[in-house]
């Protein structure tokens, strides 16, 4: 069914208004919409057409509209299609600007390596305290339904959620704009007991399906904390006597060919308080194979609260003002390559 912009804006905002009213709509209430910018006398007019064309309905006598389902179908029809083609259009940039972005990475390494004399690591930018973009809930069949989970910088984790009953289109859409409306724009941390007991009250019967979705955001969260780590020139560490006993540098390169303790190495600690550059001196460092090394690393940002961390691994005896000035140099490359709000598909990188 083919419906002008006009008929489509106010029948979404009858729908909108009676999920969260359960009353039904009258024309004075759409025409408080700012966006529709339409008089009462106008509304009513375009009411009249869509009940005639089957979507909504009244109750009973000089009462307002409520949705029929034909409506609903129509809604949730749209409203699947533009989600679904929001996330594929995610997945696809997303996936872009991660290959661009390990290029890069990569590279950066490599040099940092190369104009250091020194073993380098990069780990890959990851959010500080994501946010729950939104939640988009589909039904796949009777047993099934499908959990979209967006996050902050656009990270698209789809969840499979087994089910005992299956649910009708209206109790889905229902579902998504309750989970929505109570946890866009909410970290982890945010997302505590009471938001929790109040989605469940709200669900009603529904409520084990809101735990379960509720888990699978937890799990999405948890799996942004693995981070990707680029290393280069290991192998540098032989050029220097005191790293080059077999033992020492045998624990050296297995810690960067492991990259565990790199991880913690190099993720640790509040990215938007250490933004400088930070120097650790033999005992100073956290990793048991680097003590009789110095490590120096900082932190760089690529916009939407995405950090990452550079480093370099060296003897105590390093040439610190050149390893300073390198990372520096690299840090403003990187801002230069991901200005604020920017990827490696806008013009800052086009170079």
């Amino acid at each position: 069914m083919e419906l002008d912009d006009r008929k489509w804006a106010i029948l979404k905002a009858i729908i909108k208004t009676y999920l969260e009213t359960g009353e039904p709509v009258g024309s004075r209430t759409i025409s408080k919409y700012t966006d529709l910018n339409l008089s009462s006398a106008t509304i009513r007019n375009e009411m009249s057409d869509l009940e005639e064309m089957g979507l909504i309905q009244q109750p009973y006598t000089s009462a307002g509209r409520i949705p029929s389902d034909a409506g609903y179908r129509l809604y949730v029809d749209r409203m699947m299609k533009e989600k679904d083609r929001e996330v594929t259009e995610m997945k696809e940039v997303v996936l872009q600007r991660q290959d661009k972005m390990e290029t890069i990475l990569r590279q950066m390494a490599q040099i940092l390596a190369a104009n250091t004399n020194y073993a380098a690591m990069i780990s890959g930018p990851k959010i500080h305290q994501t946010k729950l973009k939104f939640i988009q809930l589909s039904i796949v069949s009777d047993t099934q339904i499908l959990s979209t989970i967006v996050t902050e910088g656009n990270v698209v984790r789809n969840k499979m959620l087994d089910i005992e009953h299956g649910l009708d289109y209206k109790t889905i859409l229902e579902l998504n704009i309750l989970l929505n409306s109570a946890l866009n724009g909410l970290t982890l941390e945010q997302i505590n007991l009471g938001t929790i007991s109040k989605l469940k009250e709200q669900a009603g019967t529904h409520s084990e399906i809101v735990n379960r979705v509720l888990d699978a955001v937890a799990e999405v969260f948890q799996a942004d904390e693995d981070v990707e780590i680029y290393t280069s020139g290991a192998t540098n560490i032989f050029r220097y006597p005191e790293l080059s006993t077999s033992e020492r540098a045998s624990e050296l390169i297995s810690a960067f060919e492991d990259k565990r303790d790199l991880a913690g190495l190099i993720s640790s600690g509040d990215p938007e308080q250490e933004t400088g550059i930070q120097v650790y001196i033999g005992q100073e460092s956290s990793v048991p194979s680097m003590r009789d090394c110095s490590v120096v690393t900082a932190t760089y940002e690529i916009g939407d609260g995405m950090y990452g961390r550079i480093g370099v691994v060296g003897p105590k005896r390093m040439d610190y003002g050149k390893v300073i000035g390198t990372l520096r140099t690299l840090m403003a490359q990187l801002d230069l390559i991901y200005k604020k709000g920017n990827g490696p598909d806008d013009k800052a990188g086009e170079s």
